[in-house]
């Protein structure tokens, strides 16, 4: 436990109890695991908005050259929304992410805060401690994105430059607008620190006597305001997409209604998925068997239905997500069918194609988010259950059983996140999708309103249920090799 000066009166000033380790090293909580992947969140999606945003600037230079489609604005204007929608994903899942990593965090520090809280530190200096770092991360992950996002986008310029014989095309890559997504992934990752950090209001000084505490499971359950205002957010949410496909078989603008439908509904699940994911999570341990290995793997992810969930709704983003635009582009040349009379026009298939592998490379980045996410909070969690570990060592578990009931866990993660993303995405592509054309005449038979069924492209969702599976082994290579290194003497001693 590190060291801390008092007051003659016993109790410590707050502006020491924030910061009693800031004497011996410069932010020496940048080494606590968890750290690093937000910085590497923040940076992967500063770097993303930059090379959007230099990607937008370059296609509108070209349009400008183009002597027939160089006063398009229309299809600037398009370019450019398109590019902020994509940016604004990446930094909502981002910030999801990085407030769960926060809230993980926070619960490995319980015992910390509670010795602060002992020795005379309020709840609200604690608090804005983790605000401050989540806003030294934002800041170094912000510059380094900005960094690597410019040099990418510098590479990508010149090189289409050359393959392309875009003599006349002129674009400077470094531009003002560029530090734009810096700033917000900066802003965003310190406002998600600090709502990840709610959890400190709630420890007591008698913590102090225990370790780790996560959220237990009938805690959860008791949370009426939060869960009351999580399924009132998804029902507005559910109802919004249900008017959307309905106002888009009269005009395409139903897209719009569809589009706050689909943030509002999701909101509502990421708040609620302590009561959405345990009985995904029940369905899944039942599929592994009644082995004593399977059976603990399925309870551990149950037991703590918090961190279990924090887990998850990355994953579930990412799967949502790709999934949704694959459905919504094959459910584009559907609808195109449809109302074409059985047939669509071969220059808008091979439009919409091309333009469905652009998006599904962009999109690709928030799984990738995810995906960091996920590994970075499995190891967080594994850290901070030494002394469970080591108590499972101490009764004669082994090291083999060890290592197969980490990687279960993640497993029954992985799975019941990537089920529910596949129901959501296939949901949500379809009401995108329908809510856009369902009014517009397609040649030949020019039939509108057009209403069909979900159209499932069974490749893309068979390629994510791989990269999940992929994902579930890569997350848990370092967790179990941290679990395996747990001496039972050591951890019960923490």
């Amino acid at each position: 436990m590190t060291t801390v000066a008092q007051t003659p009166t016993g109790r410590m000033p707050e502006a020491a109890a924030s910061t009693p380790a800031k004497r011996s090293a410069p932010l020496p909580w940048l080494r606590e695991r968890g750290m690093g992947g937000s910085i590497l969140v923040a940076a992967i999606s500063s770097a993303f908005g930059a090379v959007l945003l230099s990607a937008t600037g370059f296609i509108g230079a070209m349009l400008k050259a183009n002597p027939y489609i160089g006063d398009s604005e229309t299809l600037a204007a398009v370019i450019v929304i398109l590019s902020f929608l994509l940016i604004g994903v990446a930094v909502y899942v981002a910030s999801i992410v990085t407030a769960n990593t926060f809230a993980t965090v926070i619960a490995g520090r319980t015992r910390r805060i509670a010795l602060m809280r002992l020795i005379g530190a309020s709840a609200r200096s604690q608090r804005e401690e983790v605000g401050r770092q989540g806003l030294v991360v934002g800041v170094i992950g912000a510059a380094i994105g900005l960094v690597g996002g410019t040099l990418v986008s510098w590479a990508g310029v010149v090189l289409a430059t050359q393959l392309l014989g875009l003599d006349g095309v002129d674009y400077a890559v470094l531009q003002p607008v560029l530090v734009l997504p810096a700033v917000v992934v900066a802003l965003t990752t310190w406002a998600a620190a600090w709502a990840g950090s709610r959890r400190v209001l709630t420890v007591t000084p008698l913590q102090a006597l225990g370790g780790s505490v996560e959220t237990s499971h009938e805690a959860v359950a008791r949370r009426g305001g939060r869960n009351g205002v999580a399924i009132t957010l998804f029902v507005i949410g559910a109802a919004l997409l249900a008017l959307g496909i309905v106002f888009g078989l009269v005009s395409p603008l139903g897209v719009i209604v569809a589009f706050f439908g689909g943030i509002s509904s999701f909101t509502g699940l990421a708040l609620g998925a302590t009561l959405v994911m345990p009985p995904v999570l029940r369905l899944v341990g039942r599929v592994f068997g009644r082995s004593a290995t399977a059976r603990l793997a399925a309870e551990n992810a149950l037991r703590y239905p918090e961190r279990s969930s924090r887990m998850a709704i990355g994953v579930v983003m990412g799967v949502t997500l790709v999934t949704m635009f694959a459905v919504a582009l094959e459910t584009v040349k559907a609808v195109m069918i449809a109302s074409g009379g059985g047939e669509a026009p071969a220059e808008m298939t091979t439009l919409v194609d091309t333009f469905a592998a652009i998006m599904m490379g962009l999109v690709a980045v928030a799984a990738v988010i995810a995906a960091v996410g996920l590994v970075n909070l499995l190891t967080i969690g594994v850290v901070q259950r030494r002394r469970e570990l080591g108590l499972l060592r101490a009764l004669g578990v082994s090291t083999g059983q060890v290592r197969r009931m980490v990687l279960l866990e993640a497993a029954h993660i992985t799975i019941a996140a990537t089920v529910t993303g596949l129901v959501l995405g296939i949901a949500y592509g379809w009401a995108g999708a329908q809510s856009l054309l369902g009014s517009v005449a397609v040649p030949p038979s020019w039939s509108a309103p057009t209403l069909v069924a979900p159209a499932v492209p069974w490749l893309p969702v068979a390629i994510i249920v791989a990269a999940t599976a992929v994902l579930t082994l890569v997350a848990a290579v370092v967790p179990t090799r941290l679990a395996t290194r747990v001496a039972p003497v050591a951890a019960l001693a923490d």
